[in-house]
């Protein structure tokens, strides 16, 4: 893989990492991801009358997208919610890799190295050990298993929609193409937010939390341009696996910022999905 398409996947991985904190320190955290998604595409926006809409060919696969990424925040509030970040986070970024590999295998002709094939084994590895946390502890606390499946889940959409963005990316300018993408997913779910919450709800929740939200929004934007950037000029596969370096930042952050157990076995499970992605970018 090119260098730098490495180095922007790491500074993705910090930008991914920072908005997905914020949010789980925001209130009610549907209506943060709608205003922050909403208010940051918004920013970008006006940039399209110098760069142009993406290219007509990507138009249903960035319908598509946008429909499976609004599922995506729909869960990600929702996991949050119910579970520690520490725990959501790795799982739901680290197990994305392994089916990222499976779709582009399929779906977009790319061909796994051996290299490649043993660091996705590796990250699954890794996740069988975070997502089985709980039950290795001492004090054998029953499994979260809700905050466990929603992770899965979170997973699944996240596979799906970056190999359709990572087709795309390789068929248009990226930047277009990314902010429509969070330009038309608020858009899209605004009439089931009024009426499930109402006008004064989600005002009330944009008036306590206005900075954060912006915050969230101007960073979620940013690193899936670097992301995007990085697909447009890497496999998919290879890309998609080294982006999730973020996993391993993710639980540090849950236990120093959020002061949430980190555990020995979500430790060695990060540093294992870790580990996964260097041999991908070394050997895939």
């Amino acid at each position: 893989m090119p260098i730098f398409a490495i180095l922007i996947l790491f500074v993705s991985a910090i930008l991914h990492t920072t908005w997905n904190l914020l949010l789980k320190q925001a209130g009610e955290k549907y209506i943060a991801t709608w205003w922050a998604i909403l208010l940051g595409s918004a920013v970008f926006l006006p940039f399209l009358f110098f760069t142009g809409l993406p290219a007509r060919e990507t138009w249903i696969l960035l319908l598509i997208s946008v429909l499976v990424e609004a599922a995506y925040y729909a869960t990600l509030s929702t996991a949050y919610r119910d579970a520690d970040f520490s725990l959501v986070y790795p799982l739901a970024r680290g197990a994305a890799p392994a089916l990222i590999g499976v779709w582009s295998v399929l779906f977009l002709g790319e061909k796994l190295t051996f290299g490649g094939m043993l660091g996705l084994g590796i990250i699954l590895l890794g996740l069988l050990i975070i997502g089985g946390s709980n039950f290795f502890q001492r004090n054998r606390e029953n499994p979260h298993l809700r905050g466990t499946l929603l992770a899965l889940l979170l997973a699944l959409l996240i596979s799906i929609y970056s190999t359709i963005d990572g087709r795309a990316a390789k068929l248009t300018p990226v930047f277009p193409y990314a902010v429509m993408i969070f330009f038309l997913a608020p858009v899209f779910t605004s009439p089931l937010m009024l009426r499930r919450y109402g006008w004064p709800v989600l005002k009330a929740e944009l008036t306590m939390h206005r900075v954060r939200i912006v915050g969230i929004g101007l960073l979620t934007v940013s690193a899936y341009l670097l992301a995007l950037a990085a697909y447009s000029m890497a496999p998919v596969s290879y890309a998609g696996a080294i982006r999730e370096v973020s996993v391993v930042m993710g639980a540090f952050a849950g236990w120093w910022f959020l002061g949430e157990r980190l555990g020995g076995w979500r430790l060695a499970g990060s540093i294992i999905i870790f580990g996964g992605i260097i041999v991908i970018s070394i050997f895939g």
